[in-house]
């Protein structure tokens, strides 16, 4: 169950997005009463997206994929908040021409600075569209989950490749452009200006057990994801860092 600013959205949490909604839904709680403008980048068929139109806030989506977006706006209507949830075709490259500056309180963007082809001019789009005060949402690949997973599938090759790669990639079947840590994805989003205030490790263990364990006691397993997902050097062997950051006002 998640409930976001008093509406109760009847959704299972995951490891992949329980400790992501308890920092949005921290935000939206600090903000009660208020409609917000959420900028959605990359947020493809709207698992994000429809549960804040659902609470009541404006989003827009940006997204290259039109199969994605057309998958969002079903998903939309089947919601009843077609009227709050706008899909834009576009890259994250692009942004500056898609979204007024200074027009958004918060910005979701997930999964996305791995596969652009530069990720310092998006954050800066991401922060040049946020008001002062509004608060960014940002999702990246961990670079040690990815070492650890290679070198225990027995891809000794590719983990060490990984590990020394300045980028944090295993070549060139690698499948991201890009992987972070900790400090240096707080570095990008401090250079564009924003003031990063949390980090959280997402999937800490979800990757690492064995399906029949995870399967098995799914709500231990969130628990403890929550009790960790904080904590170094648990957050840092997360498969992904989510950072969330605000402009100043």
């Amino acid at each position: 169950m998640v409930t976001l600013g008093g509406v109760e959205q009847t959704r299972t949490l995951t490891p992949r997005t329980a400790v992501i909604w308890a920092v949005l839904r921290a935000e939206l709680d600090r903000r009660a009463g208020e409609r917000l403008s959420v900028l959605d980048v990359g947020g493809g068929t709207g698992g994000f997206a429809v549960p804040l139109a659902e609470a009541g806030h404006r989003v827009t989506v940006v997204d290259a994929s039109p199969d994605a977006l057309a998958a969002l706006t079903r998903r939309a209507a089947e919601a009843g908040v077609a009227d709050r949830v706008r899909a834009t075709q576009g890259d994250a490259d692009a942004l500056t021409g898609l979204v007024e500056p200074a027009s958004v309180d918060l910005v979701l963007c997930h999964s996305v600075l791995e596969v652009v082809d530069a990720p310092e001019p998006v954050i800066a789009a991401l922060a040049g569209a946020l008001r002062p005060g509004g608060a960014a949402s940002v999702l990246v690949a961990a670079r040690a989950a990815a070492v650890l997973g290679r070198a225990m599938n027995g891809q000794l090759d590719a983990a060490a490749a990984l590990a020394a790669d300045p980028h944090g990639t295993a070549g060139g079947r690698d499948t991201l452009r890009r992987r972070y840590d900790a400090e240096g994805a707080d570095a990008l989003l401090t250079a564009a200006g924003l003031a990063v205030e949390e980090i959280h490790g997402v999937r800490v263990l979800a990757d690492l057990l064995p399906a029949a364990v995870a399967d098995g006691q799914p709500a231990a397993l969130l628990d403890l994801e929550y009790a960790l997902a904080a904590k170094p050097p648990y957050r840092d062997l997360a498969a992904q860092l989510h950072l969330f950051a605000r402009r100043p006002a």
